[in-house]
């Protein structure tokens, strides 16, 4: 048994009996069985399984964040955020099964037309850092795409997962169809990458654990999502709003303790108003209200371990310039203040690497080419924001940088009817959007000869 823990107060909420390998593949083989049914179910009745299951979300949406809070740390805010979210991407992706439209192509002789077929099994590893949306990118497109899936949740946070899998059986989702497995992912997730029944593995995580990923499913050229690592600019030029700019640059990064790949964790500032910016941005770091999850007025909660804790302090060494921090509670709890940094290097870790916590560092810019240099001086290619009040700036800026997701004078990267994913080693094909569920089909084209 595994012990969770709440991040908030280090107390133990609930204890998980870990899928050990035999019981993976005994599932895995379950949903291979079970895939023939599931890919016959009329599309129809499949959008119709698929809005039950939205209903039984949203009928347990408060429970569901309760959980979150206790399990993950997570703000209450952001927790009914996520639980809804789980339920507007099933309500999304139940409109799929009839909208997988195949196309009649002109040839000679005949007719050709295409089909979009199920993968099959999908093993689905989701990370710790947003447990309900992630897993609901990957399950609800497959499952209306006409596959099955077994997901694995990260192994310090598997209550929602759970909770979602029990709640897939009560709206009506054939049993064997959608299977929750926690355990470890040197268990669990790689067999999904061994497994030869399971055909894609979809991963949400760490560039490192991905390679590891996309170099096992090579080996039976096994269809794969990743999304991976971000280091984030938020770029700032001197004729944006400054004042909006710096009140909203602690929300772009500080989200969920900075514990998102989509963080804006550099701040880049053009240098004729970058002492401007600072002087504003310092009270507005200091405002953000760290404390208790469960409590409606938190904006940032706990970091998820106190190993993840140390990880994150580790980027504050010595030498670090700190320009200032904003606050914590003390006492139990894996808190870490929100921090800005200045660098004195571009090669420093903190800016390197990507710190998964509530670090900023914020470096000056002299124009619009060194702003795009610098923003693309990175490993990494997810997300961004840019701040300008001249639109040809930024169409031009936005095509320049290296992300796949990028918002203009604001912070949002996320919408489920829209396509997500990043460049270089960010990640590898597109979650979400109209094309989501296509992700999880094979294209077989038919000839059909009439001479």
């Amino acid at each position: 048994m595994t012990d969770l823990i709440n991040p908030a107060t280090e107390e133990v909420v609930a204890s998980v009996q870990a899928t050990d390998l035999a019981a993976v593949d005994a599932a895995i083989e379950r949903a291979h069985i079970a895939l023939a049914a599931w890919r016959e179910v009329a599309p129809g009745d499949r959008a119709r399984l698929l809005r039950k299951f939205a209903d039984a979300v949203d009928a347990d949406l408060e429970n569901l964040a309760r959980l979150e809070v206790a399990n993950s740390g997570h703000t209450i805010g952001n927790a009914r955020w996520e639980a809804g979210n789980v339920r507007d991407l099933l309500e999304y992706y139940a409109a799929a099964p009839e909208r997988l439209l195949g196309k009649q192509i002109p040839v000679a002789g005949g007719i050709d037309v295409t089909f979009n077929e199920p993968l099959g099994v999908v093993g689905i590893i989701v990370p710790w850092n947003f447990p309900m949306p992630i897993a609901a990118w990957g399950f609800a497109p497959a499952l209306a795409a006409g596959n099955t899936v077994v997901l694995k949740p990260a192994e310090l946070t598997p209550l929602t997962a759970i909770r979602l899998g029990e709640l897939a059986l009560q709206a009506g989702i054939p049993a064997d169809v959608f299977q929750v497995l926690p355990g470890k992912g040197s268990v669990v997730g790689q067999r999904f990458v061994t497994h030869p029944a399971v055909r894609k593995v979809v991963f949400t995580g760490s560039t490192e654990v991905g390679r590891q990923i996309m170099a096992g499913c090579a080996a039976q050229i096994k269809r794969v999502t990743l999304e991976l690592g971000g280091k984030n600019a938020n770029v700032v030029f001197a004729d944006a709003d400054i004042e909006k700019a710096a009140a909203t640059a602690p929300y772009g990064v500080f989200d969920n303790a900075g514990q998102d790949c989509c963080a804006r964790s550099r701040i880049l500032v053009q240098r004729s108003v970058f002492d401007r910016f600072m002087e504003l941005l310092e009270p507005a770091v200091q405002g953000v209200v760290v404390g208790d999850p469960a409590d409606d007025t938190t904006e940032m909660g706990p970091l998820i371990s106190a190993s993840h804790r140390s990880t994150v302090a580790g980027y504050i060494e010595p030498s670090t310039r700190v320009a200032f921090r904003g606050n914590a509670p003390a006492g139990p709890g894996f808190w870490f203040p929100p921090t800005v940094v200045l660098p004195s290097s571009p090669t420093d870790r903190v800016v390197a690497e990507e710190v998964f916590g509530p670090v900023v560092t914020v470096v000056p810019f002299e124009d619009e080419r060194d702003a795009v240099r610098i923003a693309n001086d990175t490993d990494y290619g997810l997300s961004g924001s840019l701040w300008t009040n001249d639109l040809g700036r930024a169409l031009r800026v936005s095509r320049a940088l290296e992300a796949g997701n990028l918002s203009v004078n604001s912070h949002s990267s996320v919408r489920y009817w829209t396509p997500f994913g990043g460049f270089k080693q960010s990640g590898l094909g597109r979650e979400l959007g109209p094309d989501g569920a296509l992700a999880f089909t094979e294209v077989k084209n038919v000839f059909i000869a009439t001479t």
